[in-house]
């Protein structure tokens, strides 16, 4: 089977989890012997963060036969200014932008690649696909976080796009609801992300000299929210003087980096509390901690999170956060907490407290993630692209 994947962001140097994704998606699927083409729309060239096989074909809508389309300044100033006010009118621009420049370059990808199947990454694509180009090529689109953001911040050209297509694949079973409340003839499946299963977990039964909270995402304010687990760690600092915090990921923005920077240093806590960078040794990492940290505001699954679940480590994270408070079930494999630094130190403060707690918790988040075994969800996506196909 040839499977096209259309995921029409970044992926040049891209860390994220879609680029993560995408790649591990493409990497599979041709591992199971299908013919697999990606494309994606980058105003930069050079090589993925995440490595991709190399016979897979990849094919850039920004940069085709040698000529690189750059984004409009007008289109972009124009986004900018809706941005300030309307995210959802803001995202008109893009679908503006890609119907101006990248449709011509994608009719002549389909025509040339000739898939039996696409997989689209986000309804801007399957807008395109389906509604633009109006392909007879069966069309699945991906959801990456809760469906219910369609109907408040993407523009409503695409949610037509998004009933229409072949099927409609969700990360979370209250996702599934929540499209189907605002579109009930849509056609929807859960399929999870895949979660490697460690075969060794952590040791949380060890006594250590220094015990360690891990944080592993981009730093990001309003997304991420570190910023609320160094203010959480500070509270606790002198009550569990053996204790540290150390924070993987990129940097999103010098002067909130800064700003977090000078919180530990009020606190006098720059030993304790440590900024590690990116990582490409992601077992190693958490193999390190005794607990995870993940304050998010909003997920559309938490990749992050699944991993160190996976590896064995008891999670906290905010009640009122989407996904998070699906894979992390208070009281059996971690602890859901109040959307605050005071909640995200209290919910902390148990675990660092109570090592059995922390064991109990650790063997029970490795036997929830299970259910995301990496050859458990391909199979899920292998059947449904084949079932589709047949159609």
């Amino acid at each position: 089977m040839k499977i096209l994947l259309a995921n029409f962001t970044k992926m040049v140097a891209d860390s994220g989890g879609l680029a993560k994704v995408t790649c591990a998606f493409a990497n599979e699927m041709n591992r199971r012997g299908h013919e697999v083409v990606l494309v994606y729309s980058d105003e930069q060239s050079g090589e993925f963060y995440y490595p991709l096989n190399g016979d897979i074909l990849q094919y850039d809508l920004r940069n085709m036969d040698g000529k690189r389309v750059t984004y409009p300044l007008t289109l972009r100033l124009k986004r900018e200014w809706y941005r300030m006010f309307n995210k959802q009118k803001a995202r008109t621009i893009n679908n503006d932008f890609a119907e101006s420049y990248l449709l011509r370059p994608l009719q002549s990808i389909l025509e040339k690649t000739q898939p039996d199947v696409i997989v689209s990454f986000q309804p801007a694509a399957t807008k395109l696909l389906v509604m633009d180009l109006e392909t007879s090529i069966p069309v699945v689109t991906m959801s990456h976080g809760d469906p219910e953001d369609y109907f408040h911040f993407y523009p409503k050209a695409e949610i037509p796009a998004v009933e229409k297509c072949a099927m409609n694949q969700v990360l979370l079973p209250s996702f599934k609801e929540h499209l189907l409340y605002h579109l009930p003839n849509a056609k929807v499946t859960v399929i999870g992300n895949a979660i490697p299963q460690y075969k060794e977990q952590v040791d949380l039964t060890r006594l250590k000299e220094f015990y360690r909270i891990g944080f592993l995402a981009r730093l990001s304010k309003n997304h991420k929210q570190p910023h609320l687990l160094i203010e959480a760690f500070c509270k606790l600092a002198d009550e569990f003087p053996n204790w540290e915090l150390v924070l993987w990921g990129a940097k999103e923005g010098e002067p909130f980096f800064k700003q977090m920077e000078l919180m530990i240093a009020a606190y006098g806590l720059q030993e304790r509390i440590r900024f590690a960078g990116t990582t490409n040794d992601v077992e190693g990492a958490l193999a390190s901690c005794d607990i995870f940290a993940f304050p998010s505001a909003y997920e559309g699954f938490g990749l992050s999170l699944g991993e160190a679940m996976s590896k064995g480590l008891p999670a906290v994270g905010f009640a009122s956060c989407s996904a998070v408070n699906e894979l992390i079930i208070d009281g059996y494999n971690g602890i859901l907490c109040e959307d605050s630094a005071e909640g995200l130190a209290r919910g902390l403060k148990k675990l660092m407290g109570n090592q059995a707690l922390r064991v109990e918790y650790g063997a029970n988040a490795n036997t929830s993630m299970k259910a995301y075994a990496p050859d458990k969800i391909w199979d899920e996506w292998e059947r449904l692209l084949n079932n589709i196909n047949i159609k």
